[in-house]
């Protein structure tokens, strides 16, 4: 097996105008679909809560990718 980690969140624009920023689904499905398409699958995944600039938040997820060397 191969693994890869990736951290998925939404850009800072969300954050700074908003305060905080959600993960956005379609665009989340579309990032799991390109890497389903080479072989990843996703192995388990974590929510986080990653502060950016001391005042406001932001969601993103910590994913665990595998697949078949």
């Amino acid at each position: 097996m191969e693994y890869k980690v990736v951290i998925y969140q939404e850009g800072m624009l969300g954050s700074l105008l908003l305060g905080n920023s959600k993960v956005d689904p379609v665009k989340f499905s579309n990032f799991l679909n390109e890497n389903a398409s080479q072989g990843w699958r996703v192995q388990t995944m974590e929510k986080d809560i990653r502060r950016m600039l001391l005042l406001w938040k932001r969601e993103a997820y910590v994913v665990v990718l595998g697949r078949a060397r």
